[in-house]
């Protein structure tokens, strides 16, 4: 379907945009608004929350004339590392609870925040250019 494939894009650029820019002040350009917005800890709950959901569905749902599960494959992996780095980020902000398996999961994702979110941005914009190309 268009509108998830729309979403997978928008979604996969935003949530790595958002892991992005985590550390770091306001530098003086255009974008300073953008990124105060996204460094809200509500905003950044939401957009995990829907790169979860759209990175779940891509798997499932593929454009016309594409593979079904392969076709998308990419952009349903970075939506939901992107997406579960996120709702990952907030758990750890708003909880004291530690176990090994959190440990685990924090160390991989919030540790690779950067990597993640530069692939994930990556694989948005190959993804907006290449539509119908295999894994993408």
């Amino acid at each position: 379907m268009i509108q998830f494939y729309f979403l997978s894009v928008l979604l996969n650029v935003l949530g790595g945009y958002a892991l992005l820019i985590q550390g770091g002040g306001d530098k003086g350009t255009k974008f300073d608004g953008v990124r105060n917005f996204l460094k809200d800890m509500t905003v950044r709950l939401v957009l995990g929350v829907l790169a979860v959901i759209v990175g779940f569905f891509k798997l499932l749902t593929v454009m016309r004339g594409d593979i079904p599960i392969v076709g998308d494959f990419l952009p349903a992996l970075a939506g939901l590392a992107s997406g579960f780095s996120l709702l990952l980020e907030f758990y750890r902000s708003n909880s004291n609870v530690t176990t090994d398996t959190l440990e685990r999961m924090d160390r991989i994702f919030t540790a690779n925040r950067r990597i993640v979110g530069i692939s994930s941005m990556i694989v948005g914009f190959v993804h907006f250019l290449f539509a119908s190309v295999l894994f993408l």
